[in-house]
This record gives C-alpha cells, sequence and structure tokens, in this order.
C-alpha cells in the first residue's frame, strides 16, 4: 500500500525508513506480557464487540434492519443549533434508527430524532438491555436479569474493556512511532515546540497505559471472564489517570496546529506517507490524536455498565463500585480543569475590551465568570449609580457604560469576596445608611466594616444574585479542594492572546488586510471535544462582552475634526 515514488522537497519515503539513531525500535515497545504484541490489529477488531472508526458497519446495520433497539451511550456533550443535528448531554442513551455512515449516524433522544458524529457516542456492549435508562439510574435496579443472563452480560463487559484496551494500545503505538519518531527525523519541517504543541504527553500517556494493560491481563480470567477481578486495576493506578489532564487541556491548540500545517500539501503528505509506512488503519492524524479524549470518557461508562452486572456477592463488586466513582472523579477534574483554560481565554478577551482599566488583572485571582447583570449601587448620600457588575471567583468587578456607545463598559472598581459578608436587606428603610431600598443586598468588608448597598430591579433578580454569591464561595472551597490552579504561563498566554486578538480587531478597522476566512470545517472538527461532566457550562459571557458595531470606523472618522462643523 505504500508508493516508493513518494517524496517531497526535504523529506523522502526512504527517509521515513531511515532511523537517524541507529535504532529500529526507536520507541520502547510493549513487554512479552501484552497479548495486544502477539495478534494484528485485525484480529483485535474482529472480536471488539464494539465499534470504533474503520470497523465495519455491518453487523450494526443487520440489528437495527432486524428491529432491534439499538442504544449508545453519549461520551460528552454535542452542543447545536444546526435543526438537523441532534443535541445530547453527556451521559444520555440515543437509540440509534440508522448507521450507514461511519462519520454521521440518525439516532434519537426523547421525541427529538437528527443527525449526530459517531465518535461522540459509545455503543452499548449489551443490546439486549434496551431499556433505554442512563447507566445510573439502571444501577439502582435489584437484580433484574436471571444470574446465568447477568454472566454472560459481565462477560461481554469485561471482554470490551480488555480488547478496547489491546487496540488502544496499538494506536498509542501507532502514533509514537508512526509519528512523532518520524517527525524527529525532521527537525527542518517540525520544532521541539510544535511537537510538544501537536503530541503534548501522550508518550507519557502510552508508558502509563502500558503498565495499566499488564495489571489488567494480570487480572483477567481467560477462562471465566465473568469472573475477572479487574476493578482494583482502576484503583491501584488512579492517580496516574491524572497525566490526561495535560493532554485533555492542549488539545484545542493541537487541533488548531494540525488545521494550520495540513492546509499546506507537503505536510499533508507526509503525515499520510508515516500512516500508511506504520500499516495504520484508515484514520486522520487528529482522529488518532483525538483516542485518548475519547478513552478517558469512556471508562466511566464501561466501569458503569461492568458494575450494572455486577452481583453484590461478586468479589470485584466493591472493586467495580469504587473505580466507577473514582474514574467520575477524574474525568470530573481534568473536564474542569480545561473547561477553567478556555474560561481564562474568554475572561481575557472581555477585559480588553474594557475600557479604562486599573489595577490587576482579573486573571491574577480569578478563573471563571459565576454571574452577572445590571444593579443599582446605593450610596450612602441617597446617591445611586447604575451600574453592570462582574461576579468572579475571589472578586466582584462593576463598570459603568459609556454615555455616546451603551455597548462600551469602563471600569469603576472591584470588591473582595474573600473578605465579604453578603448579607439579605428587607425592603424599606435601612437604619445604617438611612436609606430607603426595595430588592436589595448588603455587602460589608469584614476586615475595613466598609458597607455597599446593591439594589435589583426584581425580586427574581435579588434571588439569582443570591444563589450567585452561594455558588462563588462554594466554587472557591471547592477548588481549594480538589487543588484547582491555572499556572502563571497559563495566565500571562491567555492575556498575550486576547492581546494580540484585540490588535489584530484593530488593524481591520483601519483598513488593514484582513485574513479570510477559511473554508468551514466538518461539523465534527469544529468543536473543541470536552470531557462529560454534570456541572453546567456558563453562559453568561453573551451578557458580559460588549459586541462592536460594524459602523466603529465610520463612528471615529465622523468625531474628527475635519468632519466637524
Amino acid at each position: 500500500i505504500y508508493q516508493p515514488d513518494v517524496c517531497l522537497h526535504n523529506w523522502s519515503p526512504k527517509s521515513l525508513n531511515n532511523n537517524t539513531d541507529g535504532n529500529s525500535e526507536g520507541c520502547p515497545v510493549l513487554d512479552d506480557c501484552v497479548s495486544e504484541e502477539d495478534s494484528s490489529f485485525d484480529e483485535l477488531t474482529d472480536i471488539t464487540p464494539y465499534l470504533q472508526p474503520g470497523v465495519e458497519l455491518s453487523a450494526l446495520n443487520e440489528l437495527i434492519s432486524a428491529g432491534h433497539v439499538v442504544c449508545a451511550e453519549a461520551l460528552w456533550d454535542h452542543v447545536t443549533m444546526e435543526e438537523q443535528e441532534l443535541a445530547f448531554k453527556a451521559g444520555e442513551v440515543i437509540r440509534v434508527v440508522e448507521a450507514s455512515s461511519k462519520d454521521w449516524w440518525c439516532g434519537i433522544v426523547g421525541d427529538r430524532e437528527a443527525w449526530f458524529p459517531s465518535s461522540f457516542v459509545r455503543v452499548r456492549v449489551n443490546q439486549e438491555d434496551s431499556s433505554g435508562g442512563s447507566t445510573e439510574s439502571a444501577l439502582d435496579l435489584e437484580d433484574p436479569l436471571p444470574r446465568d443472563n447477568r454472566a454472560q452480560m459481565r462477560t461481554n463487559v469485561v471482554q470490551e474493556i480488555m480488547n478496547t484496551e489491546r487496540v488502544y494500545i496499538k494506536h498509542l503505538r501507532d502514533i509514537c512511532e508512526g509519528y512523532i519518531r518520524q517527525c524527529r527525523k525532521h527537525p527542518n519541517m517540525f520544532t521541539d515546540v510544535q511537537l510538544k504543541i501537536i503530541f503534548s504527553n501522550i508518550e507519557e500517556i502510552y508508558k502509563f497505559q502500558r503498565k495499566f494493560l499488564k495489571d489488567l491481563e494480570k487480572k483477567y480470567n481467560k477462562d471465566n471472564p465473568h469472573l475477572s477481578e479487574i476493578g482494583s486495576c482502576f484503583l491501584q493506578q488512579g492517580e496516574g489517570f491524572s497525566i490526561y489532564s495535560e493532554y485533555c487541556n492542549t488539545h484545542p491548540a493541537a487541533c488548531t496546529e494540525l488545521q494550520r500545517l495540513m492546509k499546506l500539501g507537503r505536510y499533508k503528505h507526509f503525515f499520510e506517507a508515516c500512516r500508511l509506512l506504520q500499516q495504520m488503519i484508515d484514520i486522520s492524524i487528529a482522529g488518532f490524536l483525538l483516542t485518548p479524549v475519547q478513552k478517558i470518557c469512556k471508562y466511566p461508562l464501561q466501569l458503569g455498565e461492568l458494575l450494572k452486572y455486577t452481583p453484590k456477592d461478586h468479589s470485584d463488586y466493591q472493586g467495580v463500585s469504587d473505580a466507577y466513582e473514582a474514574m467520575k472523579n477524574v474525568a470530573s477534574l481534568i473536564n474542569e480543569r480545561k473547561r477553567r483554560l478556555e474560561s481564562i481565554d474568554t475572561i481575557a478577551q472581555w477585559q480588553m475590551a474594557i475600557l479604562r482599566w486599573e489595577g490587576e488583572n482579573v486573571l491574577e485571582r480569578s478563573s471563571e465568570l459565576i454571574h452577572s447583570g445590571e444593579l443599582t449601587r446605593v450610596l450612602r448620600q441617597g446617591k445611586t449609580q447604575q451600574r453592570s457588575f462582574f461576579l468572579f471567583d475571589h472578586q466582584l468587578v462593576f463598570c459603568k457604560k459609556d454615555v455616546l456607545r451603551r455597548d462600551l463598559l469602563h471600569y469603576r472598581g472591584r470588591l473582595d469576596t474573600d473578605n465579604t459578608e453578603v448579607q439579605d436587606l428587607p425592603d424599606g428603610r435601612d437604619a445604617e445608611l438611612g436609606v430607603c431600598v426595595k430588592n436589595g443586598l448588603k455587602l460589608r468588608n469584614t476586615s475595613t466594616q466598609d458597607v455597599c448597598i446593591l439594589c435589583c430591579r426584581k425580586a427574581q433578580d435579588k434571588q439569582r444574585w443570591t444563589e450567585a454569591f452561594s455558588r462563588e464561595r462554594r466554587r472557591v472551597q471547592e477548588d481549594q479542594e480538589m487543588g484547582m490552579e491555572i499556572s502563571e504561563s497559563q495566565r500571562k498566554e491567555a492575556i498575550l492572546n486576547a492581546r494580540k486578538s484585540k490588535q489584530g480587531k484593530m488593524k481591520g478597522y483601519l483598513g488593514h488586510s484582513v485574513l479570510p476566512h477559511h473554508q468551514p470545517l466538518h461539523p465534527l472538527h469544529q468543536r473543541h471535544v470536552t470531557v462529560p461532566t454534570s456541572i453546567p457550562q456558563q453562559q453568561v459571557f453573551s451578557l458580559a462582552e460588549p459586541k462592536r458595531k460594524t459602523s466603529h470606523l465610520w463612528y471615529n472618522l465622523t468625531r474628527h475634526s475635519l468632519f466637524r462643523k
């Protein structure tokens, strides 16, 4: 399948076969105890009871055509505004009604039927269980199946975990030996920084997963798979899964860099030659780099299904139960860190849009916007000020709208919520300040005893702000318990990117050349994948970030003295 006559300017197929360090292996190979080394990828996929890219869909379509209910579980949220696409949340069960394409399937959630990307879901191993309920709701059932059936169901799930783990190791080895090793042979094409951006710490993940697979193989009962005790393996290696956090956090940047390189035929042909030389399945390098993100999402779903078919008197029940909770926590922490990184980028861009900013950057202490809205600030003299307030973790920032352009905000100050006590203020006259208030909240600085009264327009708004202040305190406490921290380098990078983005916009306003819009990508590639979590995504930035009008240039010109009478 490899074409010997393929050659580019600075590399050739022959150079791909030559190892510059003289080592024919380059990357470490799996130990003998890993059974994946002794079998081909085709053999593994033949016995794998669930579908991955490159696997034939005939079995799935046969089930659908025969009238069987085929269910899949969502690995992560699929957010879409398109009517022809199916939106769902992580953990939801989708009934698959058509799978003629390997990339897009048609499914049903509730009373809605539409298309969705197949890589966003995991097909259930045991399609006999067509209840359609989520994993967690099914765990509450008390032995709904006969013991013989339950043993077979557990066998199916255990075999899926083992087989998919072996296939995953094959994917990781292909990435390390097929792509990274070859890229390092061509420093004229790839810098060390580029390789770090594209591949992140995937070599560390490969090393960890090899060790994890060894532990699984030791606990796997080949003669009676349903008796296997694999739950303890997840607990023993629990802390090791934290290395996925760095990979998931940098995955969006890797996608961006790959998209940039793929526009150059030189790199596109190089990556394809690497794939053919390694005899990898027909998936793009972007698809291979997505597999670690998919894998960390699958573990909670697989363990949830395994627990569902594990009797309480089984020797592995407690281990699987603890492993299920542990992997849910790992996925939640990884997702929270990833969401925070995306959040600080948005916060930095928001701050750059604020006029006359004073003091330290918001990101010096905060990493998430909790709530925002319009409030009336009551002063001691009975005067009032209409301000836009933004509640972040650790601080409350307030701004004033521009007199002429109401979509622009001027910085006016901030309050330290770590030293602030929020009190409910009943309607009527406040004895301390001597003013009448309605729907008010009193914010008192516990160090200086300074008081600030904020009034809402409606009682419902007051309730939302009260809940937001409580949520902010819980978020700070949870961050301390989980060890949630955004590094100084990540904060500086977000601020630098926001400044560059602002400068680019200003060049566009001044008539300079602006980069052309790229052709729209496949819907699957337009989204940055996030690990599933029960914490809803914040949507308050739509209220916070000012939107510039298209007439900004004309507005500046008309203010110039030459245009004035």
